[in-house]
């Protein structure tokens, strides 16, 4: 039997609070029977709510507070200013054991500096990444970093394809994914000194979790041949923003297209069965939970302005996450054999750091 989960709920983050935040719990429920949330927001707002979805009625504990984060928040004065936020209650659930997961679709900036500062990170781990899920012609992959960390090197790269390796174990069921970096190319000598040291560690480690397949470049994210895709933090965003808006231009050009004549208008009608597949396969309410990996307690960012289709999918990855015990499957691996070799191949490399004639890295 599956075991009792708490899932901790900022009701008041995001544009559409806290109505979809209520709704995306309700429709989640009966997917995940076992589960109870924690909700924080303002019971004058929320409560009305609560009372029209009588699945939530016994699986549901209100915890009031008419303060939250608003959207243009600057992290540091959320940081000051909200410790009785909808937000920063609900991180601290997580910290005192109330619940396993927290889920909130408000300020990224405040949630990622909010969640540091109360949950930390984890042994071994020097920085936080964003992950999320990206759609592929062979289902989904994990790409990580999103945003959190523009620039990056070697040390922190490893820790990345370790942290995306265990969320697509727990998230997508992969039990030993296969995990690439991101780079200009695919030769050993493409791209630049941190990428390429991260390639060497990740080659010479004993015993990975997970199955390093070298260099992948930008039109192979797609192609669904690795669970993970690692990078640094501006080349990752870089890639979802471009990803997201070819998916835009996509819709809008077969829109553009099926409108041109009788004839296309008429191909419409035949089509259309499979073109609402389409359109759900790249729906990007599906793909959305962003995941705060590295902290000591498992943190879910719902895009701020998705309804409560997209903020059920979020909590979904946050309770997939939670019944996997991510946190203990990442503590594992940096405290294990894999570390112990990792950290001997990092004193070996930083030894024998040889610089790569620099117009071979590009070309």
């Amino acid at each position: 039997m599956t075991a009792a989960l708490t899932i901790a709920l900022d009701a008041m983050g995001g544009d559409h609070a806290p109505d979809m935040v209520i709704k995306g719990a309700a429709a989640t429920l009966p997917r995940f029977p076992q589960t109870k949330f924690l909700m924080f927001g303002d019971a004058g707002q929320v409560e009305p709510l609560l009372r029209r979805y009588p699945v939530l009625k016994d699986r549901c504990e209100l915890r009031h507070t008419a303060e939250k984060v608003a959207g243009d928040d600057k992290p540091s004065q959320a940081l000051r200013r909200g410790r009785n936020t909808s937000m920063r209650l609900a991180i601290d659930a997580v910290a005192n054991g109330e619940a396993q997961a927290v889920l909130s679709a408000g300020n990224t900036g405040a949630l990622m500096a909010m969640a540091k500062f109360v949950l930390r990170t984890l042994p071994g781990i020097e920085r936080p990444a964003i992950a999320s899920f990206l759609p592929t012609m062979k289902g989904e992959t994990v790409v990580l970093d999103l945003g959190a960390n523009v620039e990056c090197d070697a040390k922190n790269l490893v820790q990345f394809a370790v942290m995306g390796a265990n969320l697509a174990h727990s998230a997508l069921g992969r039990h030993r994914p296969r995990v690439g970096l991101l780079n200009v190319g695919v030769e050993d000598v493409k791209g630049h000194d941190e990428v390429r040291a991260a390639a060497e560690l990740l080659r010479a480690v004993e015993n990975p979790p997970f199955e390093f397949v070298g260099f992948v470049e930008g039109d192979d994210i797609t192609k669904g041949e690795t669970d993970v895709i690692v990078t640094d933090g501006f080349t990752g965003n870089i890639a979802l923003k471009t990803a997201e808006g070819t998916a835009k231009l996509m819709a809008v050009l077969l829109r553009a297209a099926f409108q041109r004549s009788i004839f296309t208008k008429i191909g419409y009608l035949f089509a259309s069965a499979g073109l609402s597949m389409l359109r759900d396969r790249m729906d990007p309410r599906f793909y959305n939970g962003g995941v705060l990996l590295g902290l000591n307690g498992i943190v879910v960012k719902s895009h701020g302005g998705t309804d409560d289709v997209g903020f059920g999918a979020a909590l979904e990855v946050a309770i997939d996450m939670a019944q996997d015990r991510l946190i203990d499957r990442i503590k594992a691996d940096f405290s294990g054999a894999f570390a112990e070799s990792l950290a001997t191949r990092q004193v070996a490399a930083a030894a024998s750091d040889v610089p790569v004639d620099a117009s071979a890295r590009i070309s």
